[in-house]
């Protein structure tokens, strides 16, 4: 027998709660049809200060698959939700938002792709084609987000943010710990993917709200971006850093190309726009190597906190672009090397009469490059030392195993 737990959180939502819990329970039948047989109905009123609770309890009455659950205070919308769940008793656990955005109708297509194709969480997603009544302030946003989270993860997700969803019980060990206010839903998408869980979405019609909206566009998109990164950098930080690394780099290359290439064809001054490139040149190179190291380091790190070594990947997920910090010390002895011999060629070339104006940028390139092969020969290091650690376990059991 398989169960169905629909969770409802509710602040100030009076004016929508009823109709809402009503076309819930209407699908009842249809769940059956798709192999959902009971269908539990949780109403978690996040205490409200109108007549929601009131209404919620006179709709479930003395029906035993209707549970209406009240916080004394307020404690946002994730904290609902997790109430409600750590309060259903079914092996499949849905959600949806009480405003009446999200079409309860759809429950059985979620259920579905549940149980007929193996899927753990099923988003329906707002973005997927369906029509949708969604201000265009939040289309863009959502679209934003879902684009971050596919560059992040690796993964194609086109509602990060949605509000309804279907997931397997189990599901839950995996995502938490989860946050107690709207962005609930990025942080579960996220934690989702990184954790290697079999996802799915379902395209689903998005409707106009009953009753005013909570959400604060600026604010809550703010907090939305803020704890998407914040996850992915719990799980995999290079791809955070180093993608800003990367842009660093990339844009330090095309200043110094640009400068090469102004000094040969014979000028020899610079002017202040000029100083200004070169210095961005400088901190765009060194800054981008600090952060693409850091994010590669730190990535020893979540491996040794999960037990994996780095080259399986945390949850058969590669950690790096492939081999990319193998070849650390090889690039950065290169870099020190070529920033060594453009110094002496410069130095040399000063002795031998040429002005300072000749071999000035020749120096300051040098300086350049021997700084960044000097750190990333030392990051080098540090991550072979991490690398041994996370492999220290697996060493022992193998050279026991050998006796």
């Amino acid at each position: 027998m398989c169960t169905l737990s629909v969770i409802i959180p509710a602040y100030n939502e009076e004016q929508g709660i009823s109709q809402i819990m009503e076309r819930v329970l209407a699908v009842r039948n249809d769940l059956r049809e798709v192999g959902v047989d009971r269908l539990e109905l949780l109403v978690v009123d996040d205490g409200s200060r109108d007549r929601t609770a009131e209404i919620a309890h006179q709709i479930a009455g003395n029906n035993q698959d209707v549970k209406v659950v009240t916080h004394s205070i307020n404690k946002g919308y994730g904290g609902a939700l997790k109430t409600g769940f750590s309060k259903a008793s079914g092996e499949l656990i849905g959600f949806l938002d009480a405003d009446g955005t999200y079409p309860p109708e759809y429950f059985p297509l979620l259920c579905k792709e549940v149980l007929k194709n193996g899927t753990e969480l099923v988003i329906g997603s707002r973005m997927a084609g369906a029509d949708s009544q969604m201000p265009v302030t939040r289309r863009v946003g959502n679209v934003f987000f879902a684009g971050l989270l596919t560059l992040l993860g690796w993964q194609r997700i086109t509602d990060s943010a949605s509000g309804m969803r279907v997931f397997r019980r189990e599901v839950l060990s995996a995502i938490y710990p989860l946050p107690n206010g709207l962005n609930l839903t990025p942080v579960m998408s996220t934690r989702a993917v990184h954790e290697g869980i079999r996802m799915a979405e379902v395209a689903i019609p998005y409707s106009e709200r009953v009753g005013r909206s909570k959400l604060s566009v600026i604010h809550d998109g703010l907090l939305f971006l803020q704890s998407m990164v914040w996850t992915v950098m719990a799980y995999n930080p290079v791809r955070v850093l180093g993608l800003l690394g990367l842009v660093g780099i990339g844009a330090a290359f095309l200043i110094t190309l640009g400068l090469i290439i102004s000094r040969l064809s014979g000028v020899m001054t610079i002017s202040p726009w000029g100083v200004v490139a070169l210095f961005a040149a400088l901190v765009f190179a060194v800054g981008g190597i600090s952060l693409f190291s850091l994010g590669a380091t730190s990535n020893y790190l979540v491996s040794l906190f999960y037990k994996q070594t780095v080259r399986q990947g945390l949850f058969g997920r590669p950690i790096f672009f492939k081999s990319v910090e193998t070849r650390f010390g090889l690039i950065g002895s290169l870099v020190l090397f070529v920033g060594m011999v453009i110094g002496i060629v410069s130095l040399l070339l000063g002795i031998n009469g040429w002005d300072i104006d000749r071999i000035w940028l020749y120096l300051l390139g040098s300086a350049m490059l021997i700084l960044v092969g000097l750190q990333m020969i030392l990051y080098w290091a540090l991550m072979r030392v991490l690398e041994d650690l996370s492999q220290r376990e697996q060493l022992i059991n193998k050279d026991l195993a050998a006796f």
